[in-house]
C-alpha cells in the first residue's frame, strides 16, 4: 500500500468518512471536529457548509476497508 493513502484514522473518523460516501447522509454528520480533522488530512472538503468526500478520501476509504474488517473482528 502506498504511504500517501495510508492514514491511521480513529474508528469515529472511519465512520464519518463512510457516512460522507453518500451525499444524502452528509447532513447527518453532526460531529464537526471529525470533519475538521478529515479536512486537514485532505480527505473531505466543505462546500457551502456541506462536507463532501474528496477523491483522495474515496481512495483511503476503499483501501482502508480491510482495516475496518480487522476492527470488527
Amino acid at each position: 500500500m502506498s504511504n500517501d493513502i495510508d492514514f491511521d484514522l480513529s474508528p469515529d473518523q472511519w465512520e464519518a468518512l463512510r457516512t460522507l460516501r453518500n451525499p444524502v447522509s452528509s447532513g447527518r454528520l453532526s460531529k464537526a471536529y471529525l470533519v475538521e480533522g478529515l479536512v486537514e488530512l485532505g480527505l473531505v472538503v466543505v462546500n457551502d457548509g456541506v462536507p463532501a468526500i474528496t477523491p483522495a478520501g474515496r481512495k483511503v476509504l476503499v483501501r482502508g476497508s480491510c482495516r475496518l474488517l480487522d476492527l470488527v473482528a
